[in-house]
Order: structure tokens, then C-alpha cells, then sequence
């Protein structure tokens, strides 16, 4: 048997009769007479390697293989019973255990999970983030925020998931529903009392959120991303709504008890007119005109101005509950100095979205917001600084909208001085091919050099891949384009980006930020940005002091792989 993964469980899981589980699913039983009162189940699993005793397992159909072929392996680490379709059935064939047959077993595996585990998230304060780009950075805002009012919190992210001091990566940015639920039942066992987590379109479309009560639901933004999962953009904008929107043809509703959305985009706007009156509605806007005409945002950020170190302050105007307004801009108003480490625009429609959030789930916005100022996110315009005379940085951007925010805020710190942006940046393989071209005309446009280069190619051609995101960069025309170089191999674009910058340079690594693999062929290397990028520097910076210069030679020859 292969060895059990790492598994986040209460320690004293309620129990539950068979017969319960067939009540609650509708699911037909197959097995022993009498099952059905004898047999108790005390967890849920659809991973065969990682059931424990008295686990129901879920042989689930999956692409490439049916999980019921794995059904042996779960009754022999101690599963006590079996949820699977009919095909799932035959493979199983005759067994000590009951088998439950469903017609489609996992779209009951969310609402079951949560009845096995108590329903857990009915007992804690649920904060879901979705959108784009910005759910990582917003979530640990608010749970700064949540932190700061005195809960006791956890997050569940892209990054990581987090139970008090406890840190456990994150191979998903939203668990599956089994694992969701049982983790969920842990914090409650725990004493957390809010819980901010990530959800993903991709969680939201397939069920892993199913059962999960949602006591906030906040959307940051929509652009192009996933595209090789959803048919399109509408489909993109479907999975995400149903947050926010209950969905008449799913077994479980997800929509969250009251809805916080930003509304800088035209998705969000919609979204927000689509919520109309069903559940409590609150908008945030970076621009006072974004709500659209008529209307006005809840909240509003305005005097945002840079802060020497990169970081940067604005004032959230909102509404003050305690006095009972209306969230106008006028006097009446609540008027919050915020200050943040991270730089940007988009990172002022995070902080203020973050503070909505806090808001809605009952915290004071005041202390949530005087706790943004400490916070920093791994991979999200990190900063890596080995002595070097040039602003070095690393970012998670791997989305065309994503990579022209990034260089946008980087641009904005070279206003006014003769220096120069570089921008080293590849794409994933198994991944929407059609973001690749936008992404290289993105950063084309915007840096004096781009480097393209290896992200994670998966299982396609590494060439390719950058073949597509060169196409894109050099549709742009000559003069408004900088100089486009193609490395493979990523430390290797890293270094010859490094030794390409001058004092009062850019050098930005975009699309794996806080990731420490690359994955080719189906094996994950180790591969850290940051240290790869550290190392780089630190070269620099040692031949530099050593030859007594300070920078590199303006014109550092880069050979293209």
C-alpha cells in the first residue's frame, strides 16, 4: 500500500449510522443484510490512500481512471462501507462491506461531507474570496483584520493552509469537499472562530464547496484565466456567481448569507446588480464612478500616495455603522488612514475589499484596518534585496491582466529616473493556451527586455509554450516593444536578467511567486524564484564589490537558447 498522506481531522469525529448516510443521499444499498443499523461511519474519503478506519470511501469516476477500482485498498485500511455509481459497482463486485450506489455520488459528496462531520461550518464564521487575481493577497489581509479584532482564525489558500500557528501547505486552492469539511470540523474542535478561505472557480464548478455555509462571500475581479477548463468567459463568470447567487439546478446552494463585491470591473458590476435583493449586498470601489450611474460604492478609497520603501497609504471612506450611515462620501462618512506594505493599485482595491469583508463579518473596520500595515504575502511583489543597486522582485502574476498590473505599479517606481524594467516570464503547460500570447504582448509592451522562458511546462512541449508567448510579443510592433529573448532553461533567464540591470533597474520574475517546484514531464524539481533570483544576486553583488563597480555594463550580451 502506498503511504498515507498527510490528513487534517478532528480528533473526536461524530458518528453516524449507515442508514443515515442512505437517507441523506437517496443512494441505494448493495451488501450484508442488516448493514444499515450495525454499520457506524466516522469519516469520509474519496482518496483510497488516506482512509482510516471506519471511513466511508467515495469511489468517484475520474478522468483518467474510476475511483472504485481503488475500493480494495480503502476496505483493507478500514473502510467500513463504500459510496459509488453503478459503473463503480461492477468494479467493485462482491465485497465485505455495504456499497451505496448513487447516480451521481459526487454531487451528494459535499452536503454528505458536511452532515459526517457535523456540519461544521455552521459553527464558525466561513469568509470565502474568489475573482481573478487578488484572492491570496486579500485573504491574508482579512485574516490580519480578523486576527487583529481578537478571533481566533485560520486560512485556507493557494500559499497555504493555516490553523492557529499550525501551517500546512496547500497542493489545492480549495481542498476537496471530504477533506474540506474534515478540516472544518478540526478548527471548530480547536476553538478557531473564523475561517478565510480561497475559493476557486474551479471548486465552485466541480462541488469541493458544496455544504460549506458561507457567512460571507467576496469577489475581487474577472479576466481571462481557466479558459481550458470553462468553455468561456460566461461559464467563467457562472462558476464564480454561484458564491454569490443561489443555483436552482445544484443539490447544494453555497451562496454566501451577505455578498461584499468590487465593482472596478464590469463583472463585478454585474454581479452586483445580479445579487440585486436576495442576500445583503456592500460595494467597493478604487474609482467613485466604478458602481455605475445612479449608484454609489458602500466604499470608496481616496489621496492613495507612495510611501518611501515601496509601500504606500490611501483613506477608506465608508459607511459607519455605529453611527447608522448610508457609506456616502460626505462628513457623516467613516473616514480610515490605511497604510500597506505592498505597492500598487489593485493592492489598494484588495485592502479595501479586505476591510469590507472584516466589516461584514462583524469586526470593526477601524481595527481591521490598522492591521493591513504589517502585512506582507510570499510571492506577491516579494522583494529579494542581496546589496544589489536595482530593485529586484517576484510575483505570482500569471495571467495577462495580472502582468500588466505588475508592471504597471514597477513602471510607476521608475516615473521620472533613466531606469530600466526587465521582466523574465514563461507559462504553464495542461493550462488555458490561449492567455499565452496576451501575456507576452502584455510584458513586450511594457519592459525594455523580456525574458521568456520555462514556468511549469506539465506535460507539453517547453518550446511551444514559449513559441506562442514570443508570437504574442512580437505582434507588437518594433518601436513600441522592447527587447524580446527567449531562455529555456528559468534560472538561467533569471541570472541573464540579473546581469543585464544597472544601478536604478527593474528586474521582475513573474508566474510562479510563491512555488517551490517546477514541474516537467510529470516530475516536480525543486525550484524556488526567490532563492534562484537571491542567488543571482548575490553573484552580482560579490563580482561587483570585488572588480570595486556597483553595476553591471549597460549592454550585457544575452544568448538566446
Amino acid at each position: 500500500m502506498q503511504p498515507s498522506p498527510q490528513v487534517l481531522r478532528p480528533a473526536a469525529p461524530p458518528s453516524t449510522a449507515l442508514r443515515t448516510v442512505v437517507e441523506l443521499t437517496g443512494a441505494r444499498p448493495q451488501g450484508p443484510a442488516g448493514a444499515l443499523d450495525e454499520v457506524v461511519i466516522t469519516g469520509i474519503e474519496q482518496r483510497s490512500q488516506a482512509v482510516r478506519p471506519g471511513d466511508l470511501f467515495a469511489g468517484l469516476a475520474g478522468e483518467r481512471a474510476h475511483g472504485a477500482r481503488f475500493a480494495g485498498d480503502a476496505i483493507e485500511r478500514g473502510a467500513v462501507a463504500v459510496l459509488t455509481d453503478a459503473a463503480g459497482a461492477e468494479l467493485i463486485g462482491a465485497v465485505d462491506v455495504p456499497v451505496l450506489v448513487h447516480e451521481n455520488p459526487r454531487a451528494v459528496l459535499g452536503e454528505l461531507s458536511a452532515a459526517i462531520y457535523g456540519n461544521p461550518s455552521r459553527r464558525l464564521r466561513v469568509l470565502g474570496i474568489t475573482g481573478t487575481s487578488g484572492k491570496t493577497t486579500t485573504s491574508y489581509l482579512v485574516e490580519a483584520g480578523l486576527a487583529a479584532a481578537g478571533l481566533r482564525t485560520a486560512l485556507i489558500g493557494t500559499i497555504e493552509t493555516r490553523i492557529g500557528g499550525q501551517r500546512v501547505p496547500s497542493a489545492l486552492t480549495t481542498p476537496e469537499a471530504p477533506q474540506l469539511h474534515a478540516m472544518f470540523a478540526l478548527m471548530a474542535e480547536q476553538g478557531v472562530q473564523a475561517v478565510v478561505m480561497e475559493v476557486s472557480s474551479h471548486a465552485l464548478a466541480l462541488g469541493r464547496v458544496d455544504g460549506v455555509r458561507f457567512a460571507v462571500g467576496a469577489f475581487t475581479n474577472l479576466s481571462q484565466d481557466h479558459l481550458d477548463f470553462h468553455a468561456d468567459f460566461e461559464d467563467y463568470y457562472a462558476a464564480k456567481r454561484r458564491l454569490f447567487v443561489p443555483d436552482p439546478a445544484a443539490v447544494s446552494s453555497v451562496a454566501a448569507d451577505s455578498c461584499v463585491i468590487c465593482v472596478d470591473d464590469a463583472w463585478g458590476r454585474r454581479l452586483a446588480r445580479e445579487v440585486g435583493g436576495r442576500t445583503p449586498v456592500v460595494t467597493v470601489a478604487t474609482d467613485l464612478g466604478a458602481a455605475g450611474e445612479g449608484a454609489e460604492p458602500d466604499w470608496t478609497a481616496v489621496a492613495a500616495t507612495t510611501l518611501d520603501g515601496g509601500g504606500q497609504q490611501f483613506t477608506a471612506i465608508g459607511p459607519d455603522d455605529r453611527a447608522g450611515g448610508a457609506g456616502e462620501c460626505n462628513d457623516t462618512a467613516l473616514k480610515l488612514g490605511v497604510r500597506l506594505r505592498l505597492p500598487g493599485g489593485y493592492n489598494i482595491a484588495n485592502a479595501l475589499l479586505a476591510i469590507a469583508v472584516c466589516a461584514a463579518a462583524g469586526v470593526d473596520a477601524g481595527v481591521a484596518a490598522a492591521a493591513l500595515a504589517e502585512v506582507d504575502v510570499p510571492g506577491r511583489m516579494q522583494r529579494v534585496d542581496r546589496g544589489q543597486d536595482f530593485l529586484a522582485v517576484v510575483d505570482y502574476a500569471h495571467k495577462p491582466a495580472a502582468v500588466e498590473s505588475v508592471i504597471a505599479t514597477l513602471r510607476e517606481t521608475l516615473r521620472g529616473s533613466a531606469g530600466r524594467l526587465a521582466v523574465v516570464v514563461g507559462a504553464g503547460g495542461d493550462r488555458d493556451a490561449g492567455k499565452r500570447p496576451l501575456m507576452g504582448a502584455t510584458a513586450a509592451r511594457g519592459a525594455e527586455l523580456l525574458i521568456i522562458t520555462d514556468d511549469n511546462p506539465r506535460s507539453e512541449d517547453p518550446a511551444e509554450i514559449r513559441a506562442a508567448i514570443a508570437a504574442g510579443a512580437q505582434g507588437i510592433a518594433e518601436g513600441e516593444r522592447g527587447e524580446v529573448v527567449e531562455i529555456g532553461e528559468r534560472a538561467a533567464a533569471i541570472a541573464a536578467a540579473v546581469e543585464w540591470a544597472r544601478t536604478g533597474d527593474v528586474v521582475l520574475v513573474a508566474g510562479k511567486g510563491h512555488e517551490t517546484g517546477q514541474e516537467i514531464s510529470g516530475v516536480k524539481y525543486p525550484f524556488d524564484d526567490r532563492e534562484v533570483l537571491a542567488e543571482a544576486l548575490s553573484r552580482k553583488t560579490a563580482a561587483s564589490t570585488a572588480s570595486g563597480q556597483r553595476s553591471a555594463p549597460d549592454n550585457t550580451d544575452l544568448t538566446v537558447s
